[in-house]
């Protein structure tokens, strides 16, 4: 698994892309010891240049194929081809193994229903069975962030294939005040990934009055806020690049 973690940082995405097929037979044999590791690296390569990314017009956002010059957004990998081909590979192998991934919303274990909502998110939903797995799973799960975690995933969906009940769900959530904390942080940052409109006042402060430095640390367990960390916790960077833009980027430079 670190070897394919390495070939995603040196941006060899088509060769990590063949593997995800295995890794999702890995993920799904509960009997195999790796099957948590497995599926916690399945999803890399389905989210070419994720890491650092913390934008309204940018997190949770899949990014368009080729362009008419043969290359797309997500630019060029080391073999010269265009990044994108491997990461739809990505994808379409996730959408393929959708049916095998799709009981593990039920694992017993919070971390593996956390992963397989990370990559379930990256399937392909034409006709919404993802996006009604996650909201089953919702109604009956009692770990907070799971619950966080499938409200990001459905956001996620929604990005990809439009739903406007689902983006009134998710509007409502961060406005509920019976959720918790971290549920209505996950739903105010899938909201604003979801429109165009201004953030709200009120947006403005539940955020404020809810994401502490705690807080956003106890989330880097969503797969979502750890690869959007950047000198800082993800959920704060989130905050900070959405909301207010303007601000610098922290320094890692002690001497700065």
């Amino acid at each position: 698994m670190n070897v394919l973690i390495g070939m995603c940082a040196d941006d060899s995405w088509a060769a990590v892309a063949l593997a995800v097929p295995f890794l999702i037979r890995i993920a799904t044999d509960r009997h195999h010891r790796h099957r948590a590791d497995a599926l916690g690296g399945l999803a890399a390569p389905a989210r070419a240049r994720c890491f650092g990314v913390a934008s309204r017009d940018e997190l949770l956002l899949h990014r368009s194929g080729p362009q008419h010059d043969g290359y797309d957004d997500y630019g060029v990998e080391v073999t010269g081809y265009p990044a994108g081909w491997s990461v739809a590979a990505a994808r379409a192998a996730i959408t393929a193994g959708a049916p095998l991934l799709l009981p593990l919303l039920d694992d017993s274990d919070p971390a593996m229903r956390i992963d397989a909502s990370y990559a379930l998110a990256t399937a392909a939903d034409p006709v919404h069975t993802v996006r009604s797995a996650f909201a089953t799973r919702f109604a009956k799960e009692h770990d907070l962030m799971v619950r966080a975690a499938l409200v990001l995933a459905t956001a996620e969906t929604t990005r990809a294939h439009p739903h406007r009940p689902d983006t009134a769900w998710i509007r409502e959530l961060w406005q509920d005040r019976a959720q918790a904390p971290e549920i209505r942080l996950a739903a105010a940052i899938g909201w604003l990934c979801l429109t165009d409109e201004p953030a709200p006042d009120a947006l403005h402060a539940t955020i404020d009055a809810l994401a502490t430095e705690e807080r956003a640390r106890a989330m880097a367990v969503l797969p979502w806020m750890a690869a959007a960390g950047c000198g800082e916790p993800g959920l704060l960077h989130c905050v900070r690049r959405m909301l207010h833009p303007e601000e610098p980027e922290p320094s890692d430079d002690p001497w700065a």
